[in-house]
């Protein structure tokens, strides 16, 4: 999950001191870097570990993140991205804008487990269907159920072109449907009130009314329950099973030049990093925690199964699957 905040596409939103002498410059998601984010304390653990100036630069979310560095190559500014999930990796290395980070990630645990040369989980969550109970008193028990459901029950989604929650569901559609994903889009099309570039966008939309139901995660509802006391927001537990998100960063051929780089990577392995995941980014952290999660993260939807396709199967296909989209859905 990720914090409501509509940042512009490339704005840096921490910007480092005057006469720095050493900097970090990490490219990241603008939920991120929110005020209420992650960002904000994470940046000021590792400058008092590290005595440097980090710089977050942002997009607007993690598929923008990949396009930014496409656009740039190697005029990218990044020593480290941070923020493209396991649906990206495939494309991330082909860029071949990154190195091998060399850190211990022994720590590092996910579902199903995750090891990679090149990128470091930090977080991970299951997407679903969020719900409003004051506005939507039977929620879809199922992909099926919301795709057949009643078309005034709108639904805000996200752009899988610019957003991870938008590919995220592209690739739950797929691994469900198949090779009926197109036929199962075009009947999901009356649902959808807007799609919005990014998770953010979406997430406040649903906040503020506009639609009973969004696109977002099973630990989504966590954040409602401790930050503002209030049940009202639920996730829908489906049928089928849930489609995983695993969130990474990776150290750029840049970044292999700077120690920093290296250093801050070790960092978001461990408790510094690790302890601000859950009440401000609203993941479940993948590294070590120096205390529990609050009790509110035990009573959120326990996916009975887990979708994960492989990335290099999504890098092979992603671009026709998102095109299907495109066709379905009129855009």
């Amino acid at each position: 999950m990720r914090s409501v905040l509509p940042i512009p596409f490339l704005a840096v939103v921490l910007a480092a001191p005057a006469g720095a002498a050493e900097t970090l410059t990490i490219y990241t998601y603008d939920g991120f870097t929110a005020e209420w984010g992650p960002g904000p304390p994470i940046e000021k653990a590792f400058e008092a570990e590290c005595g440097c100036d980090l710089v977050f630069s942002t997009a607007v979310d993690g598929v923008a993140l990949l396009n930014r560095l496409k656009i740039e190559g190697e005029r990218a500014k990044a020593d480290i991205v941070l923020g493209l999930d396991t649906g990206l990796i495939a494309d991330a290395r082909e860029t071949g804008l990154f190195t091998p980070h060399g850190v211990d990630d022994t720590m590092v645990k996910t579902p199903g487990g995750f090891a990679d040369d090149m990128f470091i989980a930090f977080d991970y969550g299951h997407f679903a269907v969020v719900y409003d109970t004051q506005k939507l008193a039977a929620p879809p028990k199922s992909l099926k159920e919301l795709v057949e459901g009643d078309p005034a029950e709108k639904i805000i989604l996200e752009d899988p072109r610019t957003s991870t929650p938008g590919l995220g569901l592209v690739l739950w559609m797929k691994a469900v449907y198949g090779d009926k994903a197109g036929e199962a889009w075009a009947r999901l099309k009356d649902r959808v009130l807007t799609v919005a570039p990014g998770w953010s966008e979406a997430y406040g939309l649903f906040t503020k009314g506009e639609a009973p139901m969004v696109l977002s995660y099973t630990t989504s509802p966590a954040y409602h329950v401790i930050a503002e006391k209030s049940e009202r927001y639920k996730a829908a537990a489906f049928t089928e099973g849930h489609y995983l998100q695993v969130e990474v960063a990776g150290m750029t051929g840049k970044g292999a030049e700077n120690p920093l780089a290296r250093q801050f990577l070790t960092f978001m392995t461990g408790p510094g990093f690790q302890d601000v995941i859950p009440e401000t980014n609203w993941m479940f952290p993948a590294g070590k925690t120096a205390k529990p999660l609050d009790p509110a993260f035990e009573a959120l939807v326990k996916p009975e199964k887990t979708f994960l396709i492989a990335p290099e199967d999504v890098a092979a296909n992603r671009k026709a699957w998102v095109d299907e989209w495109l066709a379905a859905m009129g855009r």
